[in-house]
């Protein structure tokens, strides 16, 4: 097996750049929404893309390592721009986010945790809460213009440039 090559920029303090693609999943009224044990926010489901990896194929690998389901890429939502500072360092995150299917066989439940993996050093924890602009923001969940956005998806791509701490 070859080794990873993720596209991200480390300036010797931590990660400074990063491309990440990440998937809204539906499942009656709810949203799939995951984090990392050791931290307090949330993100949707997804990972870095990979030199030579398309964004959709992104998708799918991480889906598949993450929750060992083969998921359905739909239509790209938003192409974003997020500027935020993260474990002591001022991050640039370029994010890609699909809509997306998964199979009935991924389990549901509208309050508890339904799947748990460990990613590398990460233990992961996935849950669905309400596909709603207050269940969403009271996650904390970044980046934080999700919220706003949640209950009227765009029909078609939008670009967005999201520094953290900018107001609805």
């Amino acid at each position: 097996m070859s080794a990873r090559r993720m596209i991200r920029m480390d300036d010797g303090q931590g990660r400074v750049f990063q491309m990440r693609v990440a998937g809204l999943a539906f499942r009656d009224g709810h949203l799939l929404v995951h984090r990392a044990t050791h931290e307090t926010f949330w993100t949707l489901p997804g990972g870095r893309a990979e030199l030579g990896e398309t964004s959709e194929a992104t998708l799918v690998r991480e889906m598949q390592e993450e929750l060992g389901v083969a998921a359905t890429i739909g239509r790209l939502l938003w192409s974003v721009e997020n500027f935020f500072h993260y474990d002591g360092a001022d991050c640039h995150e370029y994010g890609l986010y699909y809509l997306m299917e998964l199979p009935e066989s991924f389990p549901f439940h509208a309050c508890d945790i339904v799947h748990r993996v460990q990613d590398g050093s990460s233990a992961l924890e996935f849950k669905w809460v309400p596909a709603t602009r207050e269940a969403v923001a009271a996650l904390d969940m970044p980046p934080y213009f999700l919220a706003r956005e949640i209950e009227t998806l765009p029909e078609s791509p939008r670009h967005i440039v999201w520094h953290d701490g900018d107001l609805d």
